[in-house]
């Protein structure tokens, strides 16, 4: 019996992925989201193990339902349990709890002198603008500047100990 599933192996490490593709949906009776070859081999020669020498017991299939049962697994929150809506003051309070305390205040703006030429940039709550463009970084206004990737901070030389 072993004999026969290496062979099978075998005769599947020949096969093209469309080949395997269409074997995977012979065995399990749906198309394979997979395109990786090696993966399509593993799969459809465990099926073929499985089928040939028994498949889970009936206590191992129970077990493994109860530990996929994903009723204590929650991606969202209790409808009970509404998200806070930030507004007045309490906004307030979270843009100054986000914002990063190297950083100057929004509308202050960062001034530095670079290759003879003095750069301004302005801080806004989301991003900074500078030469009329709006930037989600400091290191894209960098690279803006420079040419080549660097940190912000490090380039406008912001959160350094003096």
């Amino acid at each position: 019996m072993q004999t026969e599933i290496e062979r099978e192996v075998a005769a599947m490490r020949r096969m093209t992925t469309g080949q395997l593709r269409k074997q995977y949906a012979q065995v399990f009776g749906e198309e394979s989201r997979s395109s990786h070859k090696t993966y399509l081999i593993r799969k459809i020669a465990w099926r073929l193990q499985a089928k040939a020498e028994g498949d889970l017991s009936l206590r191992a299939r129970r077990r493994a339902e109860q530990l996929a049962d994903d009723a204590e697994v929650r991606v969202t929150p209790p409808k009970h349990m509404p998200l806070p809506i930030l507004t007045g003051a309490s906004m307030a309070l979270e843009v100054a709890a986000s914002h990063d305390s190297r950083l100057p205040t929004p509308g202050t703006a960062i001034v530095r002198k670079y290759k003879g030429r003095t750069i301004e940039v302005v801080v806004l709550n989301d991003g900074f603008e500078f030469d009329g463009e709006r930037y989600k970084s400091l290191s894209a206004v960098a690279k803006a500047i420079t040419g080549s990737h660097c940190n912000g901070f490090r380039f406008f030389q912001l959160g350094e100990d003096e």
